[in-house]
């Protein structure tokens, strides 16, 4: 699968139907994957969230109207999937930093381009996994506030916090967990310890028999999880067609290694 020829037909569909309904489903056929899926890809690979992507070129395309065309304001707003004069012209103003009622007279208006990949695809490095069934497990644990760009700091932190308050009482931690905010419109995380052990003064986290991909890591190095989760996602993903289950990724410490677990459908 070419993904950024996929990409290109899914930007060319999203254009088409800026002033009608949007297919999120419409839009997972034609990357080959479920909807899920396809938006932690599309915010991934463009940088942005699918959803926040399309209001922009919706009111891109809205000031062009506005000042080009004769249509009245309203008429823009409610095309544009506004349900409301008020809640358009508060988003419009945002974007563009002027109201609507202004265009015509000041004749200033931004854009957000459509985006466009180039198609020529990179041969980067090999990835070894194996796919395995578990069935239906519970963890116990903690977790800590955290982000998107604070992350590789505070994890290794909050491990060694955790390891010291809790190591002698209850042993070495067995995973390590990330809990989005909102995978796909915040940089919010939480990252959580767990272990395996039931321990009542910590919090249940309940997994279902799922399916994952399992990536082998020879050490418990944090620089060396950030490495193997940051080629998943950015080359091994985007080149096949697993399709993600809406579940976390488990980091799972042993014998002095590391499984990544990616679980799947």
């Amino acid at each position: 699968m070419n993904i950024y020829h996929e990409l290109n037909k899914m930007m060319d569909y999203i254009e088409e139907n800026l002033d009608k309904d949007i297919s999120y489903t419409k839009l997972s056929r034609i990357l080959g994957v479920n909807e899920y899926t396809m938006q932690r890809l599309f915010s991934l690979l463009c940088n942005i969230s699918l959803a926040e992507y399309i209001r922009k070129r919706r009111l891109s395309q809205a000031g062009y109207d506005i000042l080009y065309n004769q249509e009245k304001i309203i008429e823009i707003a409610f095309k544009y999937g506004y349900e409301n004069p008020t809640s358009f012209s508060r988003a419009f103003q945002k974007f563009h930093g002027i109201k609507p009622s202004q265009i015509r007279k000041e004749k200033v208006i931004k854009n957000y381009p459509k985006m466009y990949f180039k198609e020529q695809i990179n041969t980067k490095s090999e990835m070894e996994y194996k796919i395995i069934t578990l069935d239906a497990f519970t963890l116990y644990g903690k977790g800590m506030k955290t982000t998107e760009n604070t992350i590789s700091k505070d994890a290794p932190s909050f491990c060694e916090n955790m390891n010291e308050l809790y190591g002698n009482k209850y042993g070495s931690f067995d995973y390590g967990m990330v809990l989005y905010e909102d995978r796909f419109n915040s940089g919010n995380f939480e990252y959580w310890i767990l272990w395996r052990k039931e321990i009542e003064e910590f919090e249940k986290i309940e997994f279902p028999k799922c399916k994952w991909l399992l990536f082998h890591i020879p050490n418990t190095k944090a620089v060396d999880m950030q490495k193997v989760s940051h080629e998943f996602y950015y080359e091994f993903l985007p080149s096949c067609k697993y399709n993600l289950r809406e579940l976390p990724e488990l980091e799972y410490y042993h014998d002095g290694v590391t499984d990544f677990l990616v679980p799947i459908e």
